[in-house]
């Protein structure tokens, strides 16, 4: 057995089987929805359906990070049972996790001065840094020391590539991060935006694209530019969608015909709460190892 745990944050959007399965905890991100706070739980408290219907309905939820006192209860009973710990964010990119997970680890750190507590930004978010979690377990499971594979996610995190596209414009129109005009205009002409991360960890807007069929063509061919060792790519491809099921099935069929020798089938997932809350339903994301990230 690993004498270290490898601990994540929900925003990961991966299912609790995987969770349980291969013994790693996770520690919730919050939303508040009509007033009321969440747990992000990977759907438990308020399913997915019911979480995007409310959304399609009028709602408007918010979000909260990981606070330093929440990130030392959920670490400390681990450091007690004489577990070191590598702990991976949501993306500094994105959120600022990050900074109060360090606070936490260096507070935990006095008390218990022992151990390891190395917590990594991981640059990804949603099932792409799910996928980065699963990487860094499988090798602990095979294996590898803590330090190799620290040095593995150090080393890889900027070749996991993640393309979003969405459908529904009505949450970013709402929350600001398209114009009421260009979401107008968009919705009218049936745009859909195709977005990536970039070497920051940032979401970042790259193609104006009408029509869904269109954009499901050309979030496939992304990976046809980008995955390493092109068609011959043979690593995990994870997706996630919100509440649009049959359109991210669409685009694994695609993948999984054009990429013959990738590992095992496309996994799809949900995007939880904390994610979903500022994508709203209708968006569909792709994840996979390729080039590096330079932009």
């Amino acid at each position: 057995m690993s004498d270290y745990i490898i601990t994540c944050c929900s925003t990961a959007d991966l299912p609790q089987s995987y969770f349980d399965e291969h013994n790693v905890p996770y520690v919730c991100f919050h939303y508040n929805i009509d007033g009321q706070d969440y747990p992000d739980d990977l759907g438990k408290t308020i399913p997915f359906d019911k979480f995007y219907k409310m959304i399609e309905d009028g709602a408007m939820p918010t979000t909260s990070q990981v606070n330093v006192d929440a990130y030392q209860e959920f670490w400390e009973p681990f450091l007690k049972e004489g577990h070191d710990i590598i702990h991976l964010t949501l993306s500094s990119g994105i959120s600022g996790s990050v900074n109060s997970a360090r606070i936490a680890a260096e507070n935990l750190l006095e008390s218990y001065p022992e151990r390891r507590l190395v917590v990594i930004d991981s640059l990804a978010a949603s099932s792409g840094f799910g996928l980065l979690v699963a990487e860094a377990v499988e090798r602990m499971e095979n294996g590898a020391s803590m330090d190799e594979v620290i040095q593995w996610i150090e080393d890889n995190k900027l070749y996991l590539h993640h393309w979003f596209f969405s459908t529904d414009l009505t949450s970013y129109i709402r929350g600001g991060r398209v114009s009421k005009t260009s979401g107008f205009v968009g919705t009218m002409l049936k745009i859909c935006p195709l977005l990536n991360v970039n070497d920051e960890g940032k979401l970042i807007p790259r193609f104006k694209i009408r029509t869904k069929k269109k954009v499901i063509q050309e979030i496939v061919h992304q990976m046809e530019l980008h995955a390493r060792d092109g068609f011959d790519y043979s690593g995990r491809v994870f997706m996630s969608q919100s509440a649009c099921y049959a359109d991210a099935r669409e685009v694994a069929k695609l993948v999984e015909a054009r990429f013959p020798k990738m590992k095992g089938k496309v996994m799809i997932n949900d995007i939880g709460g904390v994610i979903g809350a500022h994508t709203g339903p209708g968006t569909v994301a792709l994840f996979f190892f390729g080039d590096k990230r330079t932009a």
